[in-house]
């Protein structure tokens, strides 16, 4: 019985010293970091913005194709998001002045910057997501 207590004491004293270095690392994070963090998590997560984003950077421009990249999204929701996106300064919208007239969009550098913060969350989700669908809870 005591050797399951001293594991369980060595396992308590490691978890304290992985808080105390998480501690560490993030305790500087101010309040209002903390809610630029949250809003940015949010905005980066909301449906179709990161498939949106990959779909870019993979080499979409023309709406047609940000519609084929992006399975499932509707004409008017991939309308949206991509405005929204541009305004976040994430894509940028090229009009050129043909007959007719050829709109594209293309990632900013902000919009490839996020696409490569997200690498490690896409390289965790392939070993950790089975599938694309949510877990019931």
């Amino acid at each position: 019985m005591l050797e399951g207590r001293g594991d369980a004491r060595e396992c308590g004293v490691s978890y304290l010293l992985m808080v105390s270095e998480q501690m560490h690392r993030f305790g500087h994070i101010d309040e209002a970091a903390c809610r630029r963090f949250q809003s940015s998590l949010e905005f980066a997560g909301r449906k179709w913005n990161g498939a949106i984003l990959l779909a870019g950077v993979r080499g979409a421009r023309r709406f047609s194709e940000y519609r084929g990249a992006v399975t499932g999204i509707s004409d008017r929701l991939l309308a949206s998001r991509l405005r929204e996106l541009e305004s976040e300064g994430l894509i940028e919208r090229h009009v050129r002045p043909t007959t007719p007239v050829t709109i594209s969009y293309s990632p900013t550098a902000a919009g490839l910057e996020l696409i490569e913060l997200l690498q490690p969350l896409i390289e965790w989700s392939a070993v950790h997501r089975e599938t694309s669908e949510p877990r019931a809870s």
